[in-house]
């Protein structure tokens, strides 16, 4: 489903993918982007806020971004550009700026191998609570996978989509 999801989303004129592994591999995330063309993927070192700083760029230059995170604990590092930029941008405009972002996630799974603390954390709700305008969800079915990821394409604006690592 989220390979199907991905390849959707790679089909539309207007997506690009950023973030760590999204070409060069290393992750379960980027392998299920086999069906995204290589042209829409831009590999990112590791420098999270600023990834999503571009991602808020593109963003409002028409973009629809899936910005790609392979690790919550990790988004972590963003949540400067998450909190204040991309959920406020819109509010502090009064409506003129709408980054049209897809933020995507994981929880690292714990079995068969146990990522450790610094890799299995779920901060979702946390995160839920600071934001006013992103739209925050967990996914952890396939139906789930598909209505969600299609709904955030169509509908717009900033969604945080989590994935269970643990379900790969």
């Amino acid at each position: 489903s989220i390979i199907s999801a991905m390849t959707r989303l790679g089909e539309q004129q207007d997506t690009l993918f950023i973030g760590q592994t999204v070409s060069a591999g290393g992750s379960y995330l980027g392998a299920t982007l086999s069906g995204v063309p290589e042209s829409k993927r831009i590999e990112w070192p590791v420098a999270e806020e600023m990834q999503l700083g571009v991602s808020l760029g593109l963003g409002l230059q028409g973009f629809c971004v899936i910005s790609v995170y392979p690790r919550m604990d990790f988004l972590l590092l963003a949540i400067s550009q998450l909190v204040n930029h991309v959920d406020k941008i819109g509010v502090m405009s009064e409506g003129k700026m709408r980054p049209h972002l897809i933020i995507r996630t994981s929880i690292g799974p714990k079995k068969p191998l146990d990522g450790g603390p610094q890799h299995t954390g779920n901060y979702a709700d946390a995160i839920r609570r600071m934001l006013t305008t992103v739209k925050v969800c967990e996914v952890r079915t396939p139906r789930l996978v598909t209505e969600i990821y299609r709904r955030a394409y169509e509908e717009k604006g900033t969604w945080l989509i989590v994935e269970d690592g643990g379900l790969y």
